[in-house]
């Protein structure tokens, strides 16, 4: 059986994580309305991988005997000041979505919940992952400052996102 206390933590995360899923999608929309189907494809997987971890938490407090007990979204952002700046917010999204699977993490220690422990160590893993693979992508966009060609081109590579 989850605590209540986990259980209200991990129906927070919940929400986080679909509010990524939300994020990404915004994110997509914009790519898409800027020419650079690339990058909104790539926002898409994103989107999709994100609904996928809050299900897997959302699965995990029905597991646990818990309830799950769904929360409000915030809208995203719509515009930005530029492709850079969307993947600059894309890094700084993912070290908050770390921070928080830590906190959960440092709970399930405090609470000796060996069971969110196994669980929440799957997540750290993954987000080592997200944050690397988010700072590529914003360096690589840099470098291409905004000359068109550069921005098309690494716009063509990311569309081989899960191929």
């Amino acid at each position: 059986m989850i605590s209540k206390t986990m259980q209200e933590a991990i129906n927070k995360q919940i929400k986080n994580e679909f509010y990524s899923a939300y994020l990404y999608l915004g994110m997509a929309a914009y790519f898409e309305a800027n020419n650079l189907p690339g990058s909104a494809q790539w926002m898409r997987k994103q989107h999709d991988e994100e609904q996928t971890h809050a299900m897997k938490f959302f699965e995990y407090v029905l597991d646990r005997g818990g309830r799950v007990a769904l929360q409000a979204l915030d809208q995203p952002p719509a515009d930005f000041e530029s492709p850079v700046a969307v993947w600059d917010a894309v890094v700084e999204h993912e070290r908050q979505v770390s921070a928080s699977i830590h906190k959960l993490y440092e709970l399930a220690l405090h609470e000796k919940d060996y069971a969110t422990q196994t669980l929440l160590a799957w997540f750290i893993t993954e987000q080592v992952e997200e944050e690397k693979n988010a700072t590529l992508m914003a360096e690589q966009f840099r470098l291409a400052g905004r000359n068109p060609a550069y921005l098309l081109m690494f716009d063509g590579h990311f569309t081989k996102r899960g191929v």
